[in-house]
């Protein structure tokens, strides 16, 4: 979450208007995040979260986005469920962006996850996963093979600016990936962004789902790899094979993983650690220095990166024989 387009209280007095929701009491900006700008918005009938889509979102994928939070939520996933206004609207603008009001869901990121909280995820990972398997809606993944090829275009001049030597190193293993990238394996609704500040808890158990604007339909395994790095490294860059091996045992108590998805694990992981090498070496290239908003350090992915390229099989994940 972020903030680039600021509001109004005067239009955002009449935004609130058009919803059964009562008068604005207060509203304030999150800065947490880099894709929209959100805000914090209280009204009479509770905490909303106001969002605006900024430019890096197509309002033609807005329907998917929206459409995937009311099915996930009508199978059982707890996550925030878009208001409709008086007219039953969902998708309005405000300040000139596409904007959506969300329903407020009770909870905390955990800032250093632990064992039970990765556990906690990789059970919540696969039931979503399993949720998604009829949702009858279709969006390619933007960032995938080809995706991470035109970010590359866009900051191959300019990599070695970010971190020395970065430029031939991200090509090296996008030639890598390109001869190797995995295919044929089950495929649905992943959630492409679930990093440990898009999962809520409360005491401990996971109470939510958040941020569904970059799912997609691609590899489900994929998702599991993009959780291992987001969840599984430890601040130092070393990898914590106690959290992995409880995220993904969780994971398959619930949808066990194939031996095709299991033997591609460190492939996707690679792919997964470049995916956010490449997008975090953008955003910090080209994120306006006047925005509420915390670029945040390529070099811990290229960290990881080179961990994966050091794997050679799925147990080093911590899971065994299968």
């Amino acid at each position: 979450m972020a903030v680039y387009t600021d509001v109004s209280d005067e239009e955002l007095d009449v935004f609130i208007a058009s919803y059964d929701i009562g008068a604005l009491t207060s509203f304030k900006g999150i800065a947490e995040g880099v894709e929209n700008s959100n805000y914090l918005v209280h009204a009479e009938a509770g905490p909303f979260i106001l969002t605006l889509y900024e430019k890096r979102v197509r309002p033609e994928d807005l329907p998917y986005f929206l459409g995937l939070m009311e099915h996930l939520a009508a199978h059982g996933i707890s996550c925030p469920l878009p208001v409709r206004d008086r007219e039953g609207r969902i998708l309005r603008e405000l300040a000139g962006r596409p904007a959506v009001l969300i329903s407020f869901l009770e909870g905390l990121w955990v800032r250093r996850p632990g064992i039970a909280h990765c556990a906690g995820l990789g059970a919540g990972l696969a039931q979503f996963h399993l949720a998604g398997l009829d949702f009858d809606m279709q969006r390619a993944n933007d960032l995938s093979l080809p995706g991470w090829r035109e970010l590359f275009d866009e900051v191959r001049d300019s990599a070695d600016g970010a971190i020395p030597g970065l430029k031939d190193e991200i090509a090296g293993e996008l030639d890598y990936l390109g001869a190797n990238w995995a295919s044929g394996l089950p495929e649905g609704v992943i959630h492409a962004d679930l990093f440990p500040d898009n999962v809520f808890f409360l005491d401990d158990k996971l109470s939510g789902l958040i941020d569904f604007y970059f799912a997609c339909n691609d590899m489900l395994a994929y998702d599991v790899a993009v959780c291992l790095n987001a969840w599984c490294f430890e601040p130092d860059a070393s990898f914590n094979i106690t959290k992995a091996r409880a995220m993904l045992q969780a994971y398959e108590r619930v949808r066990p993983l194939t031996h095709a998805e299991l033997d591609a694990l460190p492939l996707l992981a690679r792919g997964a650690a470049l995916r956010f090498l490449l997008t975090r070496t953008y955003d910090l290239l080209n994120t306006d220095a006047n925005a509420l908003v915390k670029t945040k350090d390529p070099n811990e992915y290229l960290r990881k990166l080179r961990f994966h390229q050091s794997v050679t099989s799925y147990r080093d994940y911590g899971i065994g024989e299968h």
